[in-house]
C-alpha cells in the first residue's frame, strides 16, 4: 500500500499542515526549559488538545510532540532511558485524534536536531547520529505515525544521518532545514545546496523544505530558491508566525491571523504543496489560512518585491547564494490586520 501522504498527494494541489508546538503548550502552561515531551505521558490531554486544535483549524497533517525527543535532548532532562517510551506516546495519542477526524489526517511523527555539533567540527559521530535517530524513528513508527517528519536541522550531515534512520525504520519521511543566517542554515547550507543534497540521497524524502528561520518573507524567498533549482518533488513552507518580540517576559510573535493567510496563498504560488506555520502560529491563524487556501485563486509566482510588500522586509539583502548580495535591504515591514 502507498503511504498516507503520498495518497493525500494523489487528489490534493496543496495540503495544510499544523502550526507551533512550543507556543501553544506555553500558552496551556509549559515552563520555559521544561521538555515538552514529558507531557506525552505526563499531561495526555494536552497533548490531545494540541493535536485537536490543529486538526479542528483545518490542518490535513499535524506533527507529534517529539521534537526534543532523541536521547541526546532528552538527557539534558535525565530522561535519555525514555526516548522509546515518550515517542510511541506522541504517536499513539496522534492517532488517536487522527483517526477520529472522518477523513484523512496525516500523522507526522517530529523528528528535531540532537542540538550537538557532529564530526569533524563536533564531537557526535554520524553513526551515533543514526543510531539516536533510529531509536526515536522506531518508536514513533510503532505509535502509529504515517510519515517522520525531520524538521528544523541545520548540517547536511545531521539531515543525511535522519534520512539513513529513517530507511532502517523503513518509513516514509518529509525533512526541512531551517534557514536562519542570511538566507543559509546556521551551517552554510543554501536552498541550492539542499535541494543538491536531496536529489542525491538513496533515500529521499517524500517532501522537503524550510521551516521556522526568521519570518515569513525570508522563508518564501528561499522557497523561491528550491523551486528555481528546478526540483520536481514536494515542497514545504513552514514559516514563523511573523517576527520575535520580548513583551512582558515573553517571546510574542507579531504575525496576525490576515498576515499568515496572505503568507499561506503567496506559500502555494512560489510552489509549495505542503503548508503549515511555525513559531507563534495558533489554531487561529491555522483558520484564515485554510480559508484563504480555499477561497483565493492561484496566481503566478510571486516576485520578492510582491512578498515584501505583504509579509515585510527580509532580514537579510542576500538569500544566501551571493545572486543577489548587492541587493538593495528592504527596510520597511507594513503590519496586516
Amino acid at each position: 500500500m502507498t503511504d498516507a501522504l503520498s495518497r493525500l498527494f494523489e487528489t490534493r494541489d496543496w495540503l495544510l499542515a499544523d502550526g507551533a508546538t512550543g507556543t501553544n503548550l506555553f500558552n496551556m502552561g509549559l515552563s520555559s526549559g521544561d521538555a515538552p515531551e514529558l507531557w506525552n505521558v505526563d499531561a495526555p490531554d494536552k497533548i490531545r488538545a494540541l493535536y485537536a486544535g490543529a486538526v479542528d483549524a483545518g490542518s490535513d497533517l499535524f506533527l507529534t510532540n517529539s521534537f526534543g525527543g532523541n536521547a541526546s535532548r532528552l538527557k539534558l532532562h535525565d530522561a535519555q532511558n525514555r526516548v522509546g517510551e515518550l515517542n510511541r506516546a506522541a504517536a499513539e495519542l496522534g492517532r488517536e485524534i487522527a483517526d477520529k477526524a472522518g477523513h484523512p489526517v496525516v500523522v507526522a511523527g517530529s523528528v528535531g536536531p540532537t542540538g550537538e555539533i557532529m564530526e569533524p567540527m563536533g564531537a557526535l559521530s554520524y553513526a551515533d547520529a543514526v543510531e539516536m535517530f533510529h531509536e526515536q524513528a522506531e518508536a514513533l513508527k510503532e505509535g502509529g505515525a504515517d510519515v517522520l517528519w525531520v524538521e528544523t536541522i541545520s548540517a547536511p550531515e545531521e539531515y543525511k544521518a535522519a534520512a539513513e534512520a529513517a530507511a532502517r525504520a523503513d518509513m516514509p519521511w518529509c525533512g526541512t532545514m531551517s534557514f536562519d543566517t542570511a538566507g543559509r542554515t546556521m551551517m552554510g547550507v543554501t536552498s541550492a545546496a539542499m535541494v543538491d543534497l536531496v536529489e542525491k540521497l538513496p533515500n529521499p524524502p517524500l517532501a522537503f523544505g524550510a521551516n521556522c528561520g526568521v519570518g515569513a518573507s525570508d522563508l518564501l524567498r528561499t522557497v523561491l530558491g528550491f523551486a528555481a533549482a528546478g526540483t520536481e518533488r514536494a515542497l514545504i513552507a513552514k514559516g514563523n508566525a511573523g517576527i520575535p518580540k520580548y513583551v512582558d517576559g515573553h517571546i510574542h510573535y507579531d504575525g496576525t491571523p490576515d498576515l499568515m493567510a496572505d503568507y499561506a496563498v503567496l506559500a502555494r504560488d512560489c510552489g509549495a504543496k505542503i503548508i503549515g506555520g511555525c513559531c507563534g502560529t495558533t489554531p487561529e491563524h491555522l483558520r484564515a489560512m485554510r480559508a484563504a487556501l480555499e477561497t483565493r485563486p492561484k496566481g503566478p509566482r510571486p516576485t520578492l518585491d510582491q512578498i515584501t510588500a505583504a509579509l515585510g522586509a527580509f532580514s537579510s539583502a542576500s538569500d544566501g547564494t551571493g545572486e543577489d548580495a548587492d541587493a538593495p535591504a528592504r527596510t520597511r515591514r507594513r503590519r496586516r490586520g
